[in-house]
């Protein structure tokens, strides 16, 4: 099983970052939380830090972890590990995504997302 982290990046209007995958990635333009595999000797809190720095160029800092879902796919089963997030500091520079979006908690469902990803969205959503 890979050991995934992903954020849930919250800006100072409430809002909260939604990245499309790009057509290249595996599960080409689908909706993410931002993050990626957690290396070997690595915290999941330090791989997302490294990963969001990586893929958007910014700073985050870790608010809080949420429950994690296991998910199998075709070809893999992931266990994802999500953490909301504040947006700290650094302008977002899109490395793989095809494009990101900030949005209101009313207007996430409407994206369509990876499979992986719904449960931790609607766990959100609950909060």
């Amino acid at each position: 099983m890979l050991q995934v982290t992903c954020a849930l990046i919250i800006n100072n209007q409430n809002q909260v970052l939604a990245a499309q995958r790009s057509e290249t990635m595996s599960l080409p333009l689908k909706w993410e939380f931002p993050g990626g595999k957690i290396e070997p000797n690595e915290t999941a809190e330090d791989c997302l830090i490294r990963e969001i720095k990586e893929e958007l160029n910014i700073d985050v800092e870790i608010i809080k972890a949420l429950p994690t879902n296991i998910h199998t796919y075709p070809k893999i089963t992931i266990e994802l590990i999500p953490f909301i997030c504040r947006h700290m500091n650094g302008e977002i520079i899109l490395k793989e995504h095809a494009q990101i979006r900030w949005l209101n908690k009313d207007e996430l469902l409407a994206l369509d997302w990876a499979d992986a990803d719904v449960p931790i969205l609607h766990h959100y959503l609950s909060l």
